[in-house]
């Protein structure tokens, strides 16, 4: 299943994207999907919606450098175990929604396509092997990131929290083995990442345990399975996308902040 959030204008509301492309429509469900999904026999062409972020996270956890490849072009070994950040619940927005490049505070924002996992149940220390019973599914993420603040700050905090640095969606993918999925980040048209989640030097259920070790995860709360290699600048009036086999394509274009 399609999980989206959206807006009609009179309210926000979960439901399930169905139908072919140019015939798809949104099924309202009630309450939160979390649960056993319900549908209200509400119904609406997805060309008449407003698709949002497709949860509200408590937190995102992000994980640097796991694809060998973009370890390499940003200078970096590999480390021996996943390297965890954060970024902040306000960094979340939606497909189609705009990044806001802070131009009087970074001379360079970079795009990070990433596949991202979404939790489904409160979990603390999950095994490797009951992972797949947490995960509600996946979706795409941007980690936008001042790539200049991030290197002179050392630490990522600062250059990975900005407002609208963490663009999640268009949707939540429900029913899919994420295991060997191809991922491909353009600007303008131009592809500028292609990789697959083989390529994970830590995969997804070693990061899930990894990180639910450390934290209790909620559920809506996501994980930044990391980038491949590729990442790059972008620039105001840009438009960015990143596709996911099996998910779909988030998009946003970039303007200025200030």
């Amino acid at each position: 299943m399609r999980i989206a959030r959206f807006s009609t204008g009179d309210g926000v509301s979960f439901g399930v994207v169905e139908g072919g492309p140019g015939e798809e429509f949104v099924s309202t469900v009630a309450g939160h999907p979390f649960n056993q999904v319900q549908f209200t026999g509400e119904r609406h062409p997805l060309s008449q919606v407003k698709l949002l972020a497709p949860m509200l996270p408590s937190k995102v956890v992000a994980i640097g450098r796991n694809y060998a490849e973009h370890a390499a072009e940003m200078g970096n070994e590999v480390p021996e175990e996943p390297l965890i950040f954060m970024k902040p619940s306000t960094s979340v927005i939606g497909h189609g929604e705009q990044i806001a490049y802070p131009v009087h505070l970074s001379d360079r924002v970079d795009y990070e396509g990433e596949l991202a996992v979404v939790i489904g149940r409160l979990c603390r220390e999950v095994p490797v092997e009951r992972v797949k019973d947490v995960i509600f599914g996946y979706t795409c993420a941007n980690d936008v990131t001042a790539r200049d603040l991030q290197k002179k700050d050392v630490q990522f905090t600062r250059a990975k929290s900005f407002d609208t640095f963490c663009p999640l969606g268009p949707w939540i993918q429900t029913d899919l083995d994420a295991s060997d999925l191809a991922l491909t980040t353009t600007v303008n048209g131009e592809v500028r990442q292609s990789g697959r989640t083989t390529q994970l030097i830590h995969d997804i259920p070693a990061l899930v345990a990894y990180v639910s070790a450390v934290m209790t995860l909620i559920p809506g709360d996501v994980i930044l399975t990391g980038t491949p290699a590729g990442v790059g600048p972008l620039q105001v009036g840009d438009e960015v996308s990143v596709g996911i086999e099996g998910i779909g394509t988030l998009t946003n274009k970039v303007v200025s902040r200030d």
